[in-house]
Formats: structure tokens, C-alpha cells, sequence
């Protein structure tokens, strides 16, 4: 009988000891967060340059809320008693001479284009013109940050198309144009979101990924509680003069995205662009750290495993990947349908405040405020709660919340 321990041997020899390519490598986002640490002060303050954004998103979004509210009025005839005109009438019914605007008419868009008597089509037509705006560049320009542009370049062109639109807004003569130039808008900040967010969240270690990306959110807060201040500071001024104090700003703003915000590292990692990786990589890593013991070299980088990281450079292949992985659907038509109707009570209650019996910048002013304590519990618990928990108690409390109000 012939003699199996070599063979045995072999086999046993081949277990223990695995070849080479089977070997796991470390993958790209641990060995990205090996360079950088948890968290340091330049990866802060890039991230906190990042996430400012959303000041200037929030602006744009709620804009519409003082430029285009309906002023108030008043009889001019109140010595005569025969006059139809009184407090409660309807001015579309009323002679021209028999009522004026408490303000000149140049500081609503409703008064200067005489838009008092159009039907709401009309008059909602530039905030639905934005948001339709948003809806478009949401999908034709949501793959460019992971595909040709990058996170930084989305973020900057954003930022500029979105300022640019907004002070040419200020020159429109007619509502159509306005509208025209209000889903330009829209067109252009759709990206700012995820962008501002992706991008942060890169810039650090996974720890703290979570509270980096509730900053955003703040700045969100902040933008919206700067509006009523803008407004009510400009209330005397044309309704341009509202779409130029924040359109310069942004501009400013989207030059300095330029010129001083590094670009994520694991982007430029999958796109292949390993010498700009490790050059942000320097420029964001601790520089008391242990971890900038860490060659930061071409033949260190060259030990990755960039195969499983370029599947999602194609562009439009997350679409494939929703078609191929039926879970991958259903669980983004549930998210999809969660953010539909919270977008409705979220944005619609806003842009309803005009029609309420109170001082309009004391409205949106509470209507800010009030999302402050969300993201202060948010920042100190993201990492406690369950997302799915979460989402169904927070939302169900929303929808109670906005059925007591009806």
C-alpha cells in the first residue's frame, strides 16, 4: 500500500499556510484612517469649511418666504362712511383708489409686478420652480462627485451656480423670468447636500464620521435663523437687495471652496490619482500624531486593494446595482417615501408662514429655532441610536405634531 503521509503532509501544509493572493489586504478606508487618526484640528476645520454650505442652502431655500409674501394693505378713504372699503374686503373687488400698500411696492415681488389678484399657480409658481429646479439637478448631476468630478469640484460649481443664479435673480423684470432663474437656483444646489456631507464625513475617522456629518444640519440652522435678520434688516429695501446681501457672500464663499479645501482622499484613491492622495493625506493628518509615522509614499500606497473600490466609478452604475440587488430597491423606495412625506411637512410648513396672522420674521424665526434641539440631540447621540428606531419615532411624532396643527 502506498505510503499517504506525504500527501497529508502537503495538505496539512496547505491549510496552514495560504497562498499569498489570498492573503486579506487591508482595505482602503482603514489604511486612509491609519494615516489621518481619529480626528485632528486640520481635518475640523476642513470639515467645518465644508459643511458652512449649508448656511448659504438654507438661504436659498427659504428665500422666497419674505421676497415673495403678500404685504399688507390699508384703506386710503376712512373719513368716508360710504366707502365699500374696510379691513376685511377682498382688494381684488375694491377700485384702485379706494386702498394702497403699508410699504412701497418695490419690496415684494407680489406688490411690483401687481400679482396680488393671480391665481396661487402664479404666485407659488417661483417656489415650486426651484424645487422642480432641485428635483433635475438632483438627478442629472448626483454621480458627478463620485464619478469625473469629484466631491470638492461638485461642492464649488454648486456653490457658484447657485450664487451666480441668485444675483442675477435681483435684475428679473417679470415673474416668468424670475421663475425661470429661481430653478436655475435650484438646478444648481441640488448636489450641495450630499456633497458638503460626503466630503466631511471622508475628511475623518469613522468615529467620528457621525458627529461631523450633524454639523452640517447646524449650519443649515444657522442659515435659516439668518434669513428673518437679513429680511427684516432690509425691510424698507426692494426684495432684490435681499437675493444680492445673500448671493455675494456665497460667491465668496465658493472662492474659497477653490482654493482651500483638499479634495477626499479616498476619491482620488479609486480615480487612481495616488500622488494628490497622499498630498492631502499630509496636509489633513495630525501633525502630533503617531500616526504621521506613516509612509506616505507611492510603494506604501501600492499595497491597497483598489479592485473592490473601483466598481462605482462607472457613471449612473448605482442604478445596475439597484436593478441587480432587489433589497438595495426596496430599501431606497422605503427611504425615498420617508423623505417625501417629511419634505412635505419639513419645507411646506415654511413657505406657509405668509399666510398665518403673526409677524412673519418672528415665525420663521421660532420655525428655526425649533430645529436646534433635534440636532444637539442628534450630534451627542447618533452614535447611540438606532437608525431605524429612530426614524419611525421621529417621524411618527412629526406626522402627530402636524395633524394637532390642522
Amino acid at each position: 500500500m502506498a505510503d499517504s503521509t506525504p500527501l497529508l503532509s502537503e495538505l496539512n501544509l496547505a491549510d496552514s499556510e495560504p497562498p499569498v493572493l489570498h492573503k486579506h489586504l487591508p482595505s482602503l478606508d482603514s489604511t486612509i484612517e491609519r494615516c489621518i487618526g481619529d480626528f485632528g484640528w486640520a481635518q475640523f476645520l476642513q470639515a467645518t469649511l465644508v459643511s458652512f454650505s449649508w448656511f448659504f442652502d438654507a438661504q436659498q431655500t427659504f428665500i422666497t418666504v419674505f421676497t415673495d409674501a403678500e404685504p399688507t394693505w390699508h384703506c386710503t378713504q376712512l373719513t368716508d362712511r360710504h366707502s365699500s372699503c374696510n379691513s376685511a374686503s377682498n382688494i381684488c373687488q375694491l377700485p384702485q383708489n379706494l386702498w394702497a400698500w403699508d410699504r412701497p411696492k418695490y419690496t415684494s415681488t407680489v406688490s411690483e409686478w401687481a400679482l396680488e389678484c393671480s391665481s396661487s399657480l402664479v404666485t407659488g409658481l417661483p417656489a415650486s420652480a426651484f424645487f422642480m429646479g432641485c428635483l433635475i439637478g438632483g438627478l442629472a448631476l448626483a454621480t458627478l462627485a463620485d464619478t469625473s468630478l469629484g466631491r470638492k469640484n461638485m461642492l464649488f460649481l454648486s456653490c457658484l451656480m447657485m450664487s451666480l443664479s441668485t444675483l442675477l435673480t435681483a435684475f428679473s423684470t417679470n415673474i416668468w423670468i424670475y421663475s425661470a432663474l429661481r430653478l436655475i437656483t435650484g438646478f444648481g444646489r441640488a448636489t450641495i447636500g450630499t456633497s458638503a456631507l460626503v466630503l466631511s464625513t471622508e475628511l475623518v475617522g469613522r468615529r467620528w464620521r457621525g458627529q461631523v456629518g450633524v454639523i452640517g444640519f447646524f449650519c443649515f440652522t444657522l442659515g435659516f435663523l439668518s434669513l428673518p435678520a437679513i429680511a427684516y434688516s432690509q425691510r424698507a429695501h426692494s426684495w432684490r437687495s435681499l437675493y444680492i446681501w445673500t448671493s455675494i457672500p456665497t460667491l465668496l464663499y465658493s472662492i474659497t471652496v477653490h482654493f482651500l479645501v483638499r479634495e477626499s482622499p479616498r476619491w482620488l484613491f479609486v480615480r487612481g490619482r495616488k500622488e494628490d492622495a497622499i498630498a492631502t493625506l499630509k496636509c489633513i493628518a495630525p501633525i502630533d500624531s503617531a500616526t504621521t509615522k506613516t509612509p506616505f509614499t507611492s510603494s506604501f500606497i501600492s499595497s491597497l486593494s483598489f479592485e473592490q473600490e473601483t466598481w462605482n466609478v462607472d457613471l449612473y452604475s448605482a442604478i445596475s446595482v439597484l436593478v441587480e440587488r432587489r433589497w438595495a430597491f426596496r430599501r431606497l423606495s422605503a427611504v425615498m417615501a420617508i423623505g417625501f412625506g417629511t419634505g412635505m411637512v419639513y419645507y411646506g410648513m415654511p413657505l406657509a408662514l405668509g399666510s398665518l396672522n403673526f409677524n412673519l420674521y418672528l415665525s420663521v424665526t421660532f420655525n428655526a429655532l425649533s430645529e436646534l434641539p433635534a440636532s444637539i440631540i442628534a450630534f451627542f447621540f447618533i452614535d447611540q441610536m438606532n437608525r431605524k428606531t429612530s426614524l419611525l419615532v421621529f417621524t411618527s411624532l412629526c406626522g402627530f405634531a402636524a395633524l394637532c396643527l390642522c
